[in-house]
């Protein structure tokens, strides 16, 4: 009896595999081509004043600076979907008790507005750092059972107030770019707690398209990493971010360590001005350092600033580079049964102007590296979103309300 037992799941374990095999791979319920990401923040209320209707509603906040045309623009560009960051932050904190209900149908509020404009929103649930104005971010989630808890409790409830929405218009990211395992190799924390974020939201949203990714800030490499077949589950579409070359997309930016910040007045590519004028701006550069960095630090900024350009001094190497992400997702998703359609570059862009500083990247290296970024992203049949709105990567608003260049968006019009 026990042979004839086995004999009949092996038999049936063959049959699912050949079922596997000659049936054609489903495709998600929503389908995305070109986007943009929203604002998160714009005036950036500390955690004190979140008990403050005012202060926190609508939500997200970039309700209260865009209306129903400003979104119609949009599609009118050439966009079909925007990613709409959401911070959970607020879900989490005490101080948003009393309102928190009010929170949940604003976010539904915010999708149902964007897909009266005509557009198609992924509802992004962006945790930024812990800080000064909050006491909850990625690293609390990550690091506290308790808080990832109740993350996981939280993405639940969303989950469950966007259900009942048209599967072909709404789609949920349940985290971007989890801060975690970027020193694994391959065997960390994050596959296990996507499953949790993935069951959570499954089990409210039984026909919404879940958006999930790798670890380590959604690089591709993290990516290649994630075993899809332990999702079990069609109606999935991947996605991973890329900056590269990140000497050049976040130049001047105070947040992302201590070496960029030092770094402005390169082009894109660097052979697009004379060499002359090139070094000039390095001599800028290498001079800063000199003068504002740490004195145990300068040598190894310096030498750094060196590798970093040494790997993108010829149109080759920064072609490479540029092209690297997209050939290991590519190959991950041929290994693994992955159609082109199911996956998504959610974020790139190059920085206008970091916040509190005069620099201001010419518009011409960033429309040529966003277009750059947008060829590569649909020769491989991938949907993109370029970050964002406003704000120091704005292609429509910069800051204080005043507009940026066109630049950007006419690349994306002349896709339309």
């Amino acid at each position: 009896m026990a042979l004839l037992t086995a004999m009949i799941k092996t038999l049936m374990a063959a049959l699912l595999v050949l079922a596997a095999l000659v049936m054609p791979a489903q495709t998600a319920s929503f389908s995305m081509k070109r986007g943009l990401n929203l604002d998160q923040w714009t005036t950036w209320p500390g955690e004190d004043k979140w008990s403050d209707p005012q202060a926190i509603l609508p939500y997200p906040e970039w309700r209260k600076f865009l209306n129903d045309d400003d979104l119609k623009a949009l599609k009118s560009a050439g966009f079909d979907f925007l990613r709409m960051p959401v911070d959970p932050s607020p879900f989490l904190s005490g101080e948003t008790l009393a309102l928190r209900d009010g929170l949940y149908a604003s976010v539904l509020d915010s999708v149902r507005m964007v897909n009266r404009a005509g557009l198609k929103v992924v509802v992004d649930m962006h945790l930024i750092p812990s800080g000064s104005s909050r006491k909850i971010g990625m690293g609390e989630v990550m690091e506290d059972p308790k808080t990832f808890e109740a993350y996981v409790e939280m993405v639940r409830r969303l989950a469950r107030t966007l259900a009942d929405e048209d599967p072909r218009q709404v789609a949920f990211e349940p985290m971007n770019e989890p801060v975690i395992d970027c020193d694994a190799d391959g065997t960390g924390l994050w596959p296990e707690r996507q499953q949790r974020l993935f069951a959570a939201a499954r089990s409210s949203a039984t026909k919404l398209t879940l958006i999930l990714t790798g670890a380590c800030y959604s690089n591709a490499a993290s990516l290649a990493k994630i075993d899809p077949k332990a999702i079990p589950d069609d109606n999935i579409i991947w996605t991973f971010h890329s900056y590269e070359p990140f000497l050049l997309t976040h130049q001047g930016a105070t947040w992302a360590g201590d070496f960029i910040l030092y770094v402005t007045g390169l082009p894109y590519p660097l052979s697009a001005v004379p060499r002359a004028q090139l070094d000039a701006a390095l001599d800028t550069i290498r001079a800063r350092i000199k003068a504002e960095a740490p004195w145990a630090r300068q040598s190894g900024l310096l030498a750094y600033l060196d590798e970093q350009v040494a790997s993108i001094d010829t149109n080759e190497k920064l072609l490479g580079m540029m092209d690297a992400p997209f050939a290991r997702v590519e190959a991950w998703a041929k290994a693994n049964g992955i159609k082109p359609e199911n996956i998504t570059l959610g974020e790139f862009g190059m920085i206008r102007q970091e916040y509190g500083n005069p620099y201001v990247m010419p518009a011409e290296y960033r429309a040529a590296y966003v277009r750059d970024m947008i060829g590569r992203a649909e020769a491989h049949g991938f949907a993109w979103s370029v970050w964002s709105y406003g704000g120091a990567f704005g292609i429509v608003d910069s800051f204080d309300g005043e507009k940026a260049e066109p630049d950007v968006m006419d690349v994306v019009k002349s896709l339309h």
